[in-house]
């Protein structure tokens, strides 16, 4: 039996599918219990029950593996990071007491307890707290994650679709190393099947191909809007178009933080590539499917009951 947080979501809706097509029985545990079901009932629900530990034990109990890909992208709604952090290690203290025998954690690159950005700094706090519960890991740092659901990679089609220039930050030469979803899922379950004591398989996953920002934003706009006009535009003046488009469509399309950490290069990795489909190739088969409407982080996350 494996458990799949968020199996109705981005990440773990892909871990969640692999495992079934592998003929594995899935669980998930979710805060979105309304949320349209995409296995058609073959997977059981709960709900996370943070504040209630009993309850999420027996939602763990007779569980081989815990895939946990828990976290927020913002602050929002009361939800902060440090109480993400907290509810991660609530989880992990449950499967624990539930006996469940490894967890697979998905974390992102460069993850540290010691970033000066909150989001980098959760995230290395979470797997701090996976090291410190006594149950076998495996953490997984993905690079900048794509895929037809992707919030980011859709919504630079939205706006390459919707409007005459898009803007590139900066220099646009710091790098990002894309990995498809899929890839992340593979990865995930093959290293729930890795043998070896706690603490022996923390790696990254990232895709065989690097771009520059700008170089990624060109290629998107020469398969899905050729003629759009890229502008370099100062960071501060980016973020505060961000924050208009934002306005506008009701949701947090970009913040500083992510911002600072995508031209810090921290969605790059020093390990070989492990990922095999290609953004390029990806693109060229989807083209026609991203960026068709606007998707919304907030509507995703926080507004389902």
């Amino acid at each position: 039996m494996n458990v799949v947080t968020g199996a109705f979501g981005y990440i773990g809706q892909y871990i969640a599918r692999h495992l079934l097509e592998l003929g594995e029985p899935v669980r998930t545990i979710t805060s979105h219990l309304n949320r349209p079901d995409p296995f058609g009932g073959a997977v059981e629900v709960f709900p996370y029950n943070f504040d209630q530990p009993d309850r999420l034990i027996d939602s763990l109990r007779g569980v081989s593996t815990l895939y946990n890909t828990y976290w927020i992208r913002f602050e929002y709604g009361g939800l902060t990071f440090a109480q993400a952090v907290s509810n991660t290690a609530a989880l992990f203290e449950c499967a624990r007491a539930a006996g469940v025998e490894k967890i697979v954690h998905i974390s992102v690159t460069q993850a540290s307890v010691s970033s000066p950005l909150p989001y980098y700094a959760g995230k290395g706090l979470q797997e701090q707290s996976l090291i410190d519960c006594g149950v076998a890991y495996s953490i997984l740092r993905p690079t900048l994650v794509f895929g037809v659901e992707d919030i980011l990679v859709n919504n630079i089609a939205w706006l390459l679709r919707k409007f005459p220039l898009f803007p590139i930050f900066g220099s646009g030469q710091y790098q990002l190393q894309p990995v498809y979803a899929g890839d992340v899922a593979r990865l995930a379950v093959a290293s729930a099947r890795e043998p070896g004591e706690p603490g022996s398989s923390i790696s990254d996953a990232l895709g065989p191909e690097t771009f520059t920002f700008e170089e990624l934003v060109r290629l998107m706009a020469s398969r899905i809007q050729p003629g759009v006009r890229l502008v370099h535009v100062f960071p501060s003046f980016g973020i505060s178009l961000g924050r208009l488009i934002g306005w506008a469509v009701g949701d947090v399309l970009l913040t500083g933080e992510e911002l600072r950490g995508l031209m810090d290069g921290l969605l790059t990795s020093e390990q070989a590539p492990n990922g095999v489909v290609r953004f390029s190739e990806w693109l060229e088969t989807n083209k026609d499917k991203i960026g068709k409407s606007y998707t919304s982080e907030i509507k995703r996350h926080f507004k389902w009951k």
